[in-house]
């Protein structure tokens, strides 16, 4: 299993990437294994919203470059935390990287330590954040995004509330900034959560309805390239690409 199983505390279920080997590196199996599980949250009536965490230094590392999920069914991951019914709060202690931010992107509310760093690498490896712009350009400062697309820099847990990345920098706990939130959302009545919930990512979801086929296609185009067959094979065998100066 890349997911560890659910846990349940008075409303909120705890979904836990659960693959350090690859440091939850989004593999068709985990993408198909989340989906499982939030799907089982939505008809779930017992369960008021979703936690998202890790296990590890790193909420997730990207795509998987040796066995990665098909773009479309990652696509319609990201669409499933977007619209399901119920809140999905991302709890973040480690790196988050490439395909990683899409998740966190999908996310309603998102928390992040400050061991937790950012990098949206993919212009390093030949591609471009396509797919994952889907929930993050309508939520992230674009003059933020256009460095960040542009340069892959890396960067911190404050400055990814800063450009609402995510929702806040913890201090030195994150369940301790967590407790609020999750306080409010255990509060809120089932159907306020879902009609605030709407409300909130109409803008989000018509970015999917929209622009997801093209993103689809482009992505799959840059993948068979042969610039992004040089960035991922130098990330693998860890040199530089041919194309650094």
């Amino acid at each position: 299993m890349t997911l560890a199983a659910p846990t349940h505390e008075r409303g909120i279920t705890t979904l836990t990437l659960d693959s350090p080997a690859n440091r939850n590196a989004l593999s068709a199996r985990l993408v198909g294994e989340l989906s499982a599980a939030l799907a089982a949250c939505a008809a779930d009536d017992t369960v008021r919203a979703v936690v998202l965490t890790h296990t590890g230094n790193t909420f997730c590392a990207g795509a998987d470059l040796t066995a990665p999920p098909d773009p479309a069914a990652f696509v319609a991951l990201m669409r499933q935390i977007v619209a399901l019914p119920k809140p999905v709060v991302a709890r973040v202690t480690g790196h988050v990287r490439a395909g990683g931010l899409g998740l966190l992107g999908a996310c309603d509310i998102s928390a992040a330590g400050p061991g937790a760093t950012f990098a949206l690498t993919e212009s390093r490896l030949g591609l471009a954040p396509a797919v994952i712009s889907l929930p993050l350009l309508p939520r992230t400062d674009p003059r933020a995004a256009a460095r960040y697309y542009l340069t892959g820099e890396r960067f911190d847990a404050a400055e990814a509330a800063r450009i609402s990345l995510v929702t806040l920098a913890a201090g030195d706990d994150v369940d301790e900034a967590l407790a609020p939130v999750l306080d409010g959302l255990r509060r809120a009545s089932p159907q306020g959560l879902r009609a605030s919930k709407e409300l909130v990512t109409a803008t989000v979801l018509e970015s999917f309805d929209q622009h997801a086929e093209d993103l689809i296609a482009r992505s799959a185009a840059l993948f068979a390239s042969a610039e992004a067959r040089e960035g991922m094979t130098a990330f693998l065998e860890r040199r530089d690409p041919a194309w650094v100066w």
